[in-house]
């Protein structure tokens, strides 16, 4: 698919996606969870996604061509699912399905000029793509029924308190997302997807399913490459080098 509104620029383990900052549309949507697809199924040297805009507004809700419960996609779900973390950097406004989008990535920082909002009752619908259930999870359920039965609006700061945001930069958002991405690559990769894994799955799962799933991955882990470099960079005082085996 050749992408019209959304700008991808690759490094070496970071894969930058950047939403145009308009309200999304039918396209748009398309392309967001075609290369969401895409990059978390091309390579293995992938170890960070990061979701931005290239606009003041991270997403300020849906296009009018944009029915997200008839759309035919959902690329919040397709954010969700990749097994690497995501990170979305949010500024200005993220409305309704931008919120959505934000929410299916692993952690969320802002600027101050973020503004954070689920308008969608006041205009006869509901969050649909997965709004309703991820966001209890990420402020709790008081906050959540401020937001999605009133439409309460929060500030940067306020996500923070509730927890909707992991950090707020004191300035520039950049340096803060790089920051964050730099401490995220020098960690084992197939540690982080198991540690993703046992944090999305758990929840859903009765204690001691839960627990025991922790404990698979945990042995899982202990046959890989990285495990035993990590143990020799500890023992040897130097940095470790992880692969990803």
């Amino acid at each position: 698919m050749k992408l019209r509104h959304l700008t991808v620029r690759v490094t070496e383990t970071v894969h930058y996606v950047q939403l145009s900052g308009t309200a999304l549309g039918r396209r748009e949507a398309y392309e967001l969870e075609y290369a969401v697809n895409a990059i978390a199924t091309a390579t293995e040297s992938v170890r960070v996604i990061v979701l931005c805009s290239a606009g003041p507004d991270f997403c300020p809700g849906p296009d009018p061509d944009l029915e997200p419960l008839t759309a035919g996609c959902d690329p919040a779900a397709a954010i969700a699912a990749c097994s690497m973390p995501v990170v979305a950097a949010l500024r200005g406004r993220t409305d309704s399905v931008g919120l959505e989008l934000a929410l299916a990535a692993d952690l969320r920082i802002a600027d101050g000029t973020a503004r954070l909002s689920f308008p969608d009752v006041a205009s006869g619908r509901l969050p649909c793509w997965g709004g309703t259930q991820r966001l209890p999870r990420a402020a709790g359920r008081g906050m959540s029924a401020r937001m999605i039965l009133t439409g309460e609006e929060l500030d940067a700061d306020q996500a923070l308190a509730c927890g909707l945001v992991h950090r707020v930069s004191d300035g520039d958002l950049d340096p803060a997302v790089d920051s964050l991405v730099l401490r995220l690559t020098s960690l084992p990769p197939l540690a982080l997807a198991a540690a993703k894994e046992a944090l999305t799955r758990g929840p859903e799962l009765p204690m001691r399913h839960a627990l025991e799933l922790e404990g698979d991955l945990n042995h899982l882990l202990q046959t890989t490459s990285d495990r035993a470099e990590g143990l020799a960079a500890f023992l040897q005082k130097r940095p470790p080098h992880f692969e990803g085996r």
